[in-house]
């Protein structure tokens, strides 16, 4: 249940940043996701409970029948392209959406946390990405052109 929590509070903190324009560099783009991740009144929009409550409803209303009987070697059936996280959460826990509802209520300060968090680590995730995409040039540079006639 807490990996579901934590499932669902992604989208707080994604949705917590604003995106940055075509035009800006990637220094003033990490600026402007940090002091949006660190701004009280964002985390506070962020884990207020209607909003909170709207994300999780949308997360929990996805599709996934289809996906799932493809991971067990099966063809969807129509009744499974009706079926969502929410239905597969129920199975397992038949109190899933009060316990859900009350956890969501509950996860402002560890959101507002993790948001903290993120903001800190912002700068390093964008140098790692940044020096893995450069390593990717590298290493794919020598490859041959696809369209060079073969002899």
């Amino acid at each position: 249940m807490k990996q579901l929590t934590i499932l669902l509070a992604a989208p707080l903190v994604i949705a917590a940043a604003p995106v940055p324009t075509a035009d800006t560099s990637t220094a003033q783009a990490v600026s402007e996701v940090q002091r949006a991740l660190d701004d009280p009144a964002t985390g506070q929009k962020m884990t207020a409970t209607a909003t909170a409550q709207a994300l999780s409803d949308a997360l929990l209303d996805l599709p996934v029948g289809e996906v799932e009987a493809a991971l067990n070697g099966r063809m969807a059936s129509p009744a499974d392209k009706h079926v969502t996280v929410r239905d597969l959460a129920r199975r397992d826990d038949p109190n899933f959406e009060a316990n859900l509802r009350r956890q969501v209520a509950e996860s402002g300060p560890a959101i507002r946390r993790g948001m903290k968090s993120l903001s800190a680590a912002l700068p390093a995730l964008i140098r790692s990405f940044h020096d893995a995409g450069a390593a990717i040039e590298r290493a794919t540079a020598n490859l041959p052109d696809p369209s060079y006639p073969r002899r």
